[in-house]
């Protein structure tokens, strides 16, 4: 299971360091509001999917508060299904799908997992809820 954090689910987004201080940057900067993973990890960590409403807390390298998000939407899809409007709302500066599958599939052939265009994909999108300077440390982490 991924950790909780006030009782809502963490979301992680890519690897620790830079990768991972950029991605957070970029959403608490109101650019990132979706993200993709792959639907095999739910399968392994015993999870749900997201849905819409659900509140995540978005962590850093220390598995440590850095915002709140709300889900919006969530899609499964096959990953050369993948819609543009999904891609850029990642935020990352791809400039076509194609750019976005090919950087995405880079790094999960990093990570260990190289993916098809039938790769069952998890198109989550969110708004930002709190964060940045000053945002929620501890409190109820629902509102």
């Amino acid at each position: 299971m991924w950790p909780r954090i006030g009782g809502l689910r963490s979301l992680a987004l890519g690897t620790p360091g830079e990768l991972r201080t950029t991605l957070n940057t970029l959403v608490l900067a109101g650019a990132k509001t979706a993200t993709a993973g792959l639907l095999t990890e739910y399968a392994e960590e015993n999870e749900e999917l997201e849905h819409a409403g659900e509140r995540l807390v978005l962590v850093d390298d220390h598995d440590a508060l850095a915002g709140i998000v709300e889900v919006t939407g969530v899609e499964v899809v096959r990953f050369a299904d993948v819609p543009w409007d999904f891609a850029r709302s990642e935020g990352e500066g791809d400039r076509s799908v194609e750019g976005w599958r090919a950087g995405h599939a880079a790094y999960w052939a990093r990570q260990g997992t190289p993916v098809t265009d039938d790769t069952q994909i998890i198109c989550i999108r969110f708004r930002l809820v709190s964060g940045g300077d000053g945002g929620v440390a501890t409190g109820d982490l629902g509102t």
